[in-house]
Order: C-alpha cells, then sequence, then structure tokens
C-alpha cells in the first residue's frame, strides 16, 4: 500500500479534529451562545412533537436548565464520533483488533486532555478534568459502537 492510501482514511478524523478545535477555540460568550440557540432548538422541537403550552419566559428557564446536559453531550458526542473517525483509519491500515482500540482509545485521550489544556487560554474558558473523562466516555462508546457494527457485518456476510 502506498503513503497516499496510508494517509486518505485519516483524513476525516484530523478534519473532525480541527473541529473540535475550533469549537473549543471560541470565547466562553459565544461558546455558551451556540449551545443555548442548540439547546432552544432541541426543547422546541420536543415542544412540537409533544404539545407544550409554555411561555416564553419559561422556555428561557427551559433552555437555561438544559443547556449544561446540551453542552456535556456535545462533549460526549463529539468523541464518539471521533472514536469512530480514528477505529477506522487505523483499520484501514490495517491495524485491528485489541491493539486498535487500545491505540484509538489512546488517541481521543490525549487529543482530550490537550484540548482542555488549549482551553485554559481561551477567554472564559478553563481546563475540566470532568470533561476529559466525558470525552473519553464518548470515545469508549463509539468506539464500542464501531466494533459491535463491524462484527455484526461479519456475521451477516458470513451468513
Amino acid at each position: 500500500m502506498n503513503n497516499k492510501l496510508r494517509i486518505a482514511p485519516w483524513i476525516p478524523a484530523a478534519v473532525w479534529m480541527l473541529i473540535i478545535f475550533s469549537l473549543s477555540a471560541q470565547p466562553a460568550l459565544a461558546s455558551n451562545s451556540l449551545s443555548r440557540g442548540v439547546t432552544k432548538i432541541i426543547v422546541e422541537t420536543v415542544g412540537k412533537i409533544i404539545p407544550l403550552d409554555i411561555e416564553m419566559s419559561t422556555l428561557n428557564d427551559i433552555v437555561s436548565q438544559f443547556n449544561h446536559f446540551v453542552r456535556k453531550f456535545a462533549h460526549f458526542s463529539a468523541y464518539a464520533v471521533l472514536g469512530i473517525l480514528i477505529l477506522f483509519a487505523l483499520a484501514k491500515n490495517e491495524i485491528r483488533g485489541k491493539k486498535a482500540f487500545a491505540l484509538s482509545l489512546a488517541i481521543c485521550i490525549i487529543y482530550a486532555v490537550s484540548d482542555e489544556l488549549h482551553q485554559l487560554f481561551v477567554p472564559g474558558r478553563g481546563c475540566q478534568l470532568k470533561d476529559v473523562i466525558i470525552d473519553t466516555s464518548g470515545a469508549l462508546i463509539g468506539t464500542a459502537i464501531y466494533k459491535a457494527v463491524n462484527i455484526l457485518r461479519a456475521n451477516h456476510i458470513s451468513k
């Protein structure tokens, strides 16, 4: 396999890391504004599915209550995707099994730690061990999902 084919599977993971980095580089006010906007969309969408007769002040209270959860779920989800993308790149480079799982998790943890350290230099942001744990949990679940899908696919193909 030539070097281009070995590097190409890493491009999605690298792009995803850049997206994580750019979101982490947002000052606290901009980051919170973005997540509150996403939270508001979620609350309004749920309100359309389950009709709720709520006033604007109540909507703002609900958004405030759920915003923290949405922010932490975003951490979890971003690293679940990163875990999947890294495991995919490793598989395309013929690294599989326990070695790939451990390497993928290690890369995600190192990136999560570096991302939190990076936030020390962003206005209003900080470094939180809790976020590294949430990121690691997301990476663990993402890699587990990737492995489960591949096992199911292999079982389906062999039948």
